[in-house]
């Protein structure tokens, strides 16, 4: 990533108002996938004029921009994160609905050569575990 979340929205010619910089640095510092009544929870703690409404429009206009990417793990909550980051894949746990991020040489490999057997040169893939742990925490 070498630019921040404002800056990429400022070079795509977005309007970046005061709530929506704080937003920005909201999803820039976040290290978890927020929906949104967690950004609006972080967000109005910096600037309590902030609507839960502000929050969706901003994520919204991040989203069609290209900024943000919009996660649905099956929980029925929309979250974010930010479209600029490493790829990585997720392992959902069930259980705690938890998010762990990890990249595994091994299955980017695989799924290469499934493309490959299949007559395709793989541009990009997500992928989302779901699982539960196998010993409690």
């Amino acid at each position: 990533m070498t630019d921040t979340i404002t800056e990429r929205c400022e070079a795509k010619g977005l309007r970046m108002t005061g709530q929506r910089r704080i937003i920005a640095q909201v999803l820039e510092d976040s290290t978890d996938h927020p929906d949104v009544e967690e950004l609006y929870t972080r967000a109005s703690a910096l600037d309590s004029a902030i609507s839960i409404a502000t929050v969706y429009r901003t994520v919204k206009l991040f989203e069609e921009a290209g900024i943000l990417d919009r996660l649905d793990f099956g929980d029925g909550r929309a979250r974010y994160e930010d479209a600029d980051r490493d790829h990585h894949d997720h392992l959902i746990d069930l259980n705690s609905g938890e998010v762990i991020e990890f990249v595994d040489p091994e299955i980017e490999a695989l799924q290469e050569r499934i493309a490959e057997k299949l007559g395709y040169r793989l541009k990009g893939h997500k992928l989302e575990l779901y699982g539960v742990p196998l010993k409690k925490r």
